[in-house]
């Protein structure tokens, strides 16, 4: 079943939610007159004394109210309202004033959400969200409207599914805090009437087919992919361009192209049981056979070492 359904069949307020709340001060209003009475009825022997004390107990007991620091008693007299009451203790008059509802002045969470919700490019999601609310005129809460919980966790959950009617998948993902206002001023809206004002709105989740997020992500490999294949050409032209300048600095100069050659060659063979094949016309151009006896000597002194420090 929808969230919509489930809070569309909310079961009203209990009766008992509006019925006098205990306190001392009604405990002594009874308490009172009902000792005075059966103190009259054990000295005059007459249940009479008794019987009165416990009808004027009963009636006193009605009168005083207690409302706590955040809420507001809204009052009625024979059935026209005549203001709020509260915080602490207030007197009514039993019989003909009534206290019909405590309004909570506290900033209250209230979670909404829209199952199967089409976006603006027909993708169904599923949304979760909190708001934070509370009222700020406590007359205009009880008056204007008959449940304003219930209706409030209405029009936000309205609210939801037409800004996601009118949102595609990708704003939805990426823009939430543009998403979080505009909730906040569209709820706000319609229930400033009722004396309800919005502080915040919460997009708690957004959960999207199992096939979508599979193809979401494959896309996202893939354009990872894309980019990083850019980015190795974009290195390769780099390089390419960097030995076309190298190219251009060794062509009038073949000593410096000589000592380049010299210094690869000598890199490649000092690395410990390095191999390295050079085409003997290399060797002859740069009269490098002298030195590459000399690294081939000086590797094989070293490999000498090492075996006698070994045996050793």
């Amino acid at each position: 079943m929808s969230d919509f359904t489930s809070l569309t069949k909310t079961k009203p307020a209990s009766p008992a939610a509006n019925a006098p709340r205990a306190n001392v001060v009604s405990a002594a209003m009874f308490t009172a007159p009902f000792l005075l009475g059966l103190a009259a009825t054990i000295f005059s022997l007459n249940p009479i004394g008794a019987i009165l004390g416990t009808l004027i107990g009963l009636t006193a007991s009605l009168a005083p109210r207690i409302a706590k620091q955040w809420e507001r008693a809204v009052v009625l007299r024979l059935g026209r309202y005549i203001g709020l009451r509260g915080p602490g203790l207030f007197w009514v008059i039993p019989f003909v004033d009534s206290v019909t509802a405590y309004v909570d002045q506290r900033i209250i969470a209230t979670d909404f959400a829209a199952e199967s919700t089409l976006t603006s490019d027909t993708v169904p999601v599923n949304v979760d969200a909190i708001m934070f609310w509370m009222v700020y005129d406590a007359e205009r809460a009880a008056l204007e409207v008959q449940d304003y919980k219930l209706a409030v966790s209405l029009a936000a959950q309205t609210a939801l599914r037409d800004v996601i009617g009118k949102t595609s998948l990708t704003d939805l993902l990426r823009g939430r805090e543009k998403i979080e206002e505009e909730l906040q001023h569209i709820i706000d809206d319609r229930t400033n009437p009722w004396g309800v004002t919005v502080q915040s709105v919460e997009i708690r989740e957004i959960i999207i087919p199992d096939a979508l997020q599979d193809a979401m992500s494959r896309e996202a490999q893939a354009a990872r992919e894309k980019k990083a294949r850019i980015i190795l050409g974009e290195a390769e032209v780099e390089i390419a361009n960097k030995f076309m300048e190298a190219a251009k600095s060794y062509q009038d100069n073949p000593t410096a192209l000589h000592l380049r050659a010299m210094n690869m060659l000598y890199e490649g063979l000092k690395e410990k049981g390095a191999m390295m094949i050079v085409p003997s016309t290399a060797v002859e151009s740069m009269g490098m056979g002298g030195f590459i006896g000399g690294a081939a000597m000086r590797q094989q002194q070293l490999t000498q070492t090492q075996k006698n420090e070994d045996e050793a």
